[in-house]
């Protein structure tokens, strides 16, 4: 099979469409800029296309500052990791199904420079049914005149899960958090304490497309954790991400996060993959 490697500028828009729809979950990360790239051109730059001899695609990569790598032919890896290499980014990690991360890291080597963390097994979930549980009713969207009290809460998530304050980088962690609250996608439980109103739990449905929805930044405040807080509020989440934006909910987590594993699993949550995150 003699494959090529076409940016979304050289692809019907159409038949990218259709290939997204047909691995919804899979391509959740770049759902969004999938669909953006109608009206933003530009996003085509970074959408790689694999291409077999009758110009149907057989795969898709995404090279924002994240890879994300879903349905590429083996046999394909080289020619891909050879474009992306051309192209000259630089990216912070290599996301998505584990073997597809795993298989073009083994070629990718250390030409992206050294892997600050391998997670290696990252459980993938979904949830397409009503929550096993009955959902928290404190948990709801953030309105923006709450941004100050989330936005701390949000870099504190970052900053446990990632390694590093967001803050680093300059602006583009704010305006993205802006942006989640502005279009109603930022759910929180905010309580009145003797310490003043603090965000108890957040959660973003970080993406949206294709029928799917995944969620990203879940987090409860340390001062109420281990209280049984974080299973209603996920029911609760579920319950508006279906409502509003996507009937398959997702998400994946660290198989060394049995805590969480163990929350999903009682809002019903089931596994139906394995995904892989390199951070470099």
């Amino acid at each position: 099979m003699a494959w090529q490697i076409l940016d979304a500028h050289e692809v019907d828009l159409d038949e990218i469409d259709r290939f997204c729809s047909a691995h919804g979950v899979e391509t959740a990360l770049m759902a969004e800029h999938v669909h953006a790239m109608r009206y933003q051109p530009n996003l085509r730059d970074f959408l790689l296309c694999v291409v077999d001899e009758e110009g149907s695609i057989a795969g898709v990569c995404w090279i924002g500052g994240n890879i994300v790598p879903v349905a590429v032919p083996e046999a394909a890896l080289s020619l891909l990791v050879r474009e992306i290499r051309r192209r000259g980014r630089r990216y912070t990690s290599i996301v998505g199904p584990s073997e597809q991360v795993r298989a073009l890291w083994r070629i990718v080597g250390s030409a992206f420079g050294r892997a600050r963390d391998i997670r290696e097994r990252q459980p993938h979930l979904e949830i397409n049914t009503r929550p096993a549980i009955d959902p928290d009713p404190l948990v709801a969207p953030t309105s923006n005149a709450d941004f100050d009290l989330l936005f701390p809460a949000a870099v504190a998530m970052f900053t446990e899960e990632v390694g590093y304050s967001p803050l680093a980088s300059g602006g583009g962690y704010e305006r993205r958090v802006r942006s989640l609250v502005s279009e109603g996608r930022s759910l929180s439980r905010i309580e009145h304490t003797r310490r003043g109103r603090e965000v108890v739990f957040k959660a973003d449905l970080g993406t949206v497309g294709f029928g799917v929805t995944q969620v990203q930044g879940v987090w409860v405040n340390p001062r109420y954790r281990g209280q049984g807080i974080s299973a209603p509020a996920m029911a609760a989440v579920v319950n508006y991400a279906h409502h509003h934006f996507a009937p398959t909910v997702s998400l994946y987590v660290n198989d060394y996060n049995t805590a969480a594993l163990a929350t999903y699993a009682r809002v019903g949550f089931v596994r139906t993959g394995l995904f892989t995150t390199i951070l470099f």
